[in-house]
């Protein structure tokens, strides 16, 4: 039972606040040194606590009643209250302890000694020379108000307090076209800006057209929220909103989110933008395709130009008008049209802006789109049925299922489609993780796995993940050092990235291990030795005569272009000819840079070159 109690205590000190500032200062208050006196009481029972925005009026007087400072206009203020929020904004101690005292509404006099304001040791808030800060002051305060606010930028220069609660979670970002009724006010209440009948004011974020505080503020809100939205001068840009911003030195935006459309610039470069014309069912992302999925879509492909051809429409072009059926993830669809569909919900209507890369120039074109044309695409998403997991699947037909996937898979590797190519290797691999094969199904499970890895080894080699590709391969290897076809694929991964000695090493086992390889190895190994070669040559040349001059001389490098190709022999090019060891077709790596190449066998490199005894002074 002890042991228990002492794991509670140590569970509970863990949770402990950690100490903050305001509470070390707190700690060296003297006794007596701060006292309060009610002069008007407020309403409701609850007070100020750590977080909360305190809206408040102050007026600073002598022991005598001289008036030393005030926010107050009658006192030589300015009339604008104060507004801090505690926990977080630089406040007097006295005051950081007299607040949370207090009731909304309260006016309250508290008599301050020196160590508690102005004349506390560090005190983090400074005032003017001259300041009475040695002497006992009394403090009248007014609590106009406090409540919760969301602190949006760090220096407090932003605040938002939310008056009616929003839907949803989305949020309006760039460059989301945004709709909703602003007004703004002066510390002091005086109306400076006002749009809150008639059409709605509409702008697109991140486009500047409002003050940075007020977008800031709004970039938190959900469609329908309602909030106030405190902005400091150091936020109120100047803007078509508000072209003028002088004499102002804070704004409280009232707001009202009406209604934003999603607006995605889906590649990053502004060219494939998809724009939402019409709201689906469910939550974004969650009841969105991310994942493959059989989708049905009604759509109208047009051009960009002064008529908006249509160079398609499926409600006119379709037999019976049906709708478009594709799944997601096979490569069945331009690139751009399917990421933007992806990205919708059920019942959703979006329009797509595509260019011609993730268009028709990488896919079957129809005969009215022109090379090269960008295109626009009006997508409904009528509904989508995600892909059947396997529960409740006995093995046989757990393996029926992976042969299909992994046999588009090997369809779109054949296309050059790698990227998609790899997600359904990956996918499967993922679900393997949850079967659990019998005894005498065992084999063809494990058998089915390696070849999973291989075909996602040559997907990484084809998109230049090699370090990814030996991963793969060791996945095979850890279980069956002798696997021939893994051995190959690791070793031009190796040779790929400069490993020359690993890659030579996998190539020899291959051929030691089974004979009817050898020609492949062979292969490889010629491969492998032009590479070396190359390498060594254009390092020659980039060194040449580095170490050959006194002291004092400039060395140049070898005049030889680095880029410049040795040409193949015949015999090496009839080599590599035969090679036709293959899981999918084309497995060789694309081209590296030479530095790339170069770089992880400096050590080898420089001992070829004769450099290895050289020594660094």
């Amino acid at each position: 039972m002890a042991v228990v109690e002492e794991s509670e205590q140590q569970l509970k000190q863990q949770k402990k606040k950690p100490v903050s500032e305001d509470d070390k200062r707190r700690k060296k208050m003297p006794p007596g040194s701060l006292m309060k006196a009610l002069i008007r009481p407020g309403a409701g029972e609850k007070t100020p606590i750590e977080g909360d925005q305190i809206i408040y009026h102050c007026t600073i007087r002598t022991l005598d009643g001289v008036v030393v400072e005030s926010t107050r206009s009658e006192y030589g203020g300015n009339g604008i209250p104060k507004r801090q929020v505690l926990g977080k904004s630089k406040i007097i101690l006295g005051l950081l302890e007299g607040f949370p005292t207090m009731l909304k509404g309260e006016v309250a006099m508290f008599k301050v000694k020196p160590e508690l304001h102005y004349g506390e040791e560090d005190c983090p808030v400074s005032v003017p020379d001259g300041f009475p800060k040695d002497d006992e002051l009394h403090f009248e305060i007014e609590l106009i108000e406090f409540s919760k606010v969301k602190v949006i930028t760090e220096d407090l220069g932003v605040l938002k307090k939310v008056e009616e609660d929003g839907q949803g979670w989305e949020q309006p970002r760039e460059p989301y076209e945004v709709k909703a009724w602003i007004s703004g006010k002066s510390g002091d209440g005086k109306v400076i800006y006002s749009h809150t009948h008639g059409e709605p004011f509409l702008f697109t974020y991140g486009k500047s057209e409002i003050p940075k505080g007020l977008e800031l503020g709004i970039g938190t809100m959900t469609r329908g929220e309602k909030a106030v939205i405190y902005v400091t001068k150091e936020y109120l840009t100047q803007c078509p909103l508000m072209p003028s911003i002088e004499g102002v030195s804070e704004v409280n935006f009232e707001v009202e989110l009406l209604h934003f459309v999603q607006v995605r610039d889906v590649l990053g470069d502004g060219r494939l933008i998809k724009r939402r014309l019409r709201d689906g069912r469910g939550e974004f992302p969650m009841d969105c395709p991310l994942h493959d999925s059989l989708l049905r879509v009604h759509y109208k492909g047009m051009l960009l130009d002064e008529e908006n051809t249509v160079f398609y429409d499926t409600r006119v072009n379709n037999t019976d008008h049906q709708p478009f059926e594709f799944r997601s993830g096979e490569g069945l669809v331009p690139e751009g049209f399917e990421m933007c569909t992806r990205l919708m919900l059920p019942g959703e209507i979006a329009s797509v802006t595509c260019p011609p890369d993730y268009a028709y120039d990488k896919f079957p074109r129809p005969a009215n789109v022109p090379q090269g044309a960008y295109v626009k695409w009006e997508i409904e998403l009528l509904d989508y049925e995600k892909q059947k997991d396997w529960t409740g699947f006995n093995f046989r037909e757990i393996m029926d299922a992976v042969e299909k996937i992994k046999g588009t898979g090997n369809r779109l590797f054949k296309e050059g489609k790698y990227e998609l190519a790899k997600a359904k290797y990956e996918h499967l691999l993922r679900e393997f993780n949850h079967v659990n094969p019998q005894d005498d199904e065992g084999k063809e499970f494990s058998n089915t796995r390696d070849l999973l890895h291989l075909n996602m080894a040559a997907c990484l080699l084809k998109i230049g993940e090699y370090r990814k590709s030996v991963e793969s391969c060791n996945k095979v290897l850890d279980a069956n050092p002798a696997h021939v076809k893994a051995l190959y694929r690791r070793g031009m991964a190796y040779m790929a990235v400069g490993n020359f000695e690993e890659a030579r090493a996998d190539f020899n086992k291959m051929m030691s291990v089974d004979k009817s390889s050898e020609a492949t190895a062979n292969a490889a190994l010629l491969k492998l030795k032009k590479e070396e070669q190359e390498i060594h040559e254009r390092a020659r040349q980039q060194f040449k005569g580095l170490f050959d001059k006194k002291p004092g001389e400039i060395s140049e490098a070898g005049g030889k272009d680095l880029q410049e190709e040795a040409p193949l022999d015949a015999d090496d090019r009839d080599a590599i000819n035969d090679d036709k060891e293959h899981l999918l077709e084309a497995t060789a790596p694309p081209p590296t840079s030479i530095w790339s190449r170069l770089w992880p066998n400096t050590r080898n490199l420089f001992t070829t070159l004769g450099l290895d005894r050289c020594t660094i002074l």
